[in-house]
């Protein structure tokens, strides 16, 4: 049995669970439309319930700039900085089972988070994207970048492929496609009451409705999600050997990636509007209405951890102390916002309300989500080392017991 075990609360590195805790806050305000509505109303702001209109814009419009895609990346590239954290130098035989372990086990918690809880899951994504990853964990910090960058690229690339060839497609060709992609993105109103009675219904149609929908979603977009995972948590795990995640750059390169952070924000936002005022038309939309979000996210998910380190560095208790708290227990704290989120939306195992709420409202329950991790965490961990599900997850990985509460002093 090998001697390694879990890191211990005083070597822990406070900027990493500090951004932790901020992208998987900011997953969730992206996250909501899923839970609450068709997952159409999440790529057309058209549709009701969630549909929006000049005293509600700026609900889609603070998700869509400042959380969406920036705080998944972020989230990835800390995802691939934890395999080297766990898994050391691919020579190193004792910690590379553990390593192999805990992304297996995080494989099993994902199809079970899927298949019984909700569909939108990420840790599946992660554990197959992290098997290959790890693979590569010995590269120095450039190779990791630039093969990341090119996966990113790739990435990219796909998602900008319609928007590349649209121009091109014969005029003939055009109204099926349209048609075709309508029907996809814009569903009928008798489409959208089925979702809407399936999930409002009892345990069982809510079930069937989620793994229909998981299937289409993982059949129709794993392949580029990999590959744009990937390449985040190769840059994440480049960032972290080059000490940047860590807090061990030049100030000044911190600052800087916030600069341009704030440069690409405003490029997204001017996206944003454009859209509006396309009326999110669903070609305009899939031909280039979201690329810059696609395409400039990492830029603003490398400024995003910048200003943590930076306000970590500033002694900013106040705000990063009970972050980190949220990033600690940042496996607890993902599944326990999907059990929130259906309690409250779905039916047969909660109140039913999916499909009933507005945009401003989802963010007033989303608040609330966020005001009660930010408590309960740092009460939890006042008593114990880790999360419960964390407590599990090491206790499979490591292959022996793990302590959970808090040692006495002596």
């Amino acid at each position: 049995m090998s001697d390694v075990a879990p890191v211990q609360e005083s070597s822990r590195i406070k900027s990493l669970d500090v951004m932790r805790g901020f992208a998987l806050l900011g997953i969730l305000v992206v996250n909501a439309a899923f839970f609450a509505a068709p997952w159409q109303t999440s790529q057309n702001p058209l549709l009701p319930p969630l549909d929006v209109t000049e005293q509600t814009f700026w609900s889609w419009f603070a998700m869509h700039v400042f959380f969406e895609f920036k705080c998944i990346t972020l989230f990835s590239m800390l995802f691939g900085a934890s395999i080297f954290l766990v898994g050391g130098d691919k020579s190193d035989k004792a910690r590379s089972s553990i390593l192999t372990r805990r992304l297996l086990w995080l494989l099993v918690f994902g199809l079970i988070h899927a298949l019984l809880i909700w569909y939108g899951d990420i840790l599946v994504t992660y554990a197959i994207t992290g098997l290959a990853v790890m693979l590569v964990r010995s590269w120095k910090p450039l190779t990791l970048t630039i093969v990341g960058v090119l996966l990113l690229l790739i990435s990219i690339g796909l998602q900008g492929l319609l928007g590349a060839v649209w121009d091109y497609i014969p005029p003939a060709e055009l109204a099926p496609i349209k048609q075709q992609l309508a029907g996809i993105f814009s569903p009928s109103a008798e489409e959208l009451a089925r979702v809407k009675a399936a999930y409002q219904g009892g345990l069982l149609s809510a079930l069937q409705e989620n793994f229909d929908t998981w299937l289409m979603i993982v059949s129709n977009s794993i392949i580029g999600l990999v590959i744009r995972t990937a390449g985040v948590m190769m840059i994440g795990m480049a960032l972290l050997k080059w000490g940047f995640l860590s807090g061990r750059a030049p100030i000044w390169l911190y600052v800087l990636s916030v600069i341009a952070a704030a440069a690409a924000l405003v490029v997204i936002g001017q996206q944003a509007l454009l859209n509006s005022a396309a009326r999110f038309d669903t070609i305009h939309m899939l031909t280039g209405g979201i690329m810059a979000n696609v395409a400039l996210s990492i830029f603003v998910s490398i400024g995003y951890a910048s200003l943590f380190v930076l306000l970590v560095k500033a002694g900013a208790r106040v705000l990063t102390e009970p972050l980190a708290a949220v990033g600690r227990m940042a496996f607890t704290n993902y599944i326990a916002q999907s059990l929130i989120m259906t309690t409250i939306f779905y039916g047969g195992r909660g109140f039913g309300l999916f499909g009933e709420v507005d945009r401003p409202t989802l963010i007033g329950i989303v608040g609330l989500v966020w005001l009660a991790q930010l408590i309960w965490s740092p009460l939890y961990l006042a008593k114990f080392q880790m999360g419960p599900l964390e407590w599990l997850w090491r206790r499979l990985s490591y292959n022996k017991p793990v302590a959970i509460a808090k040692q006495a002093p002596a």
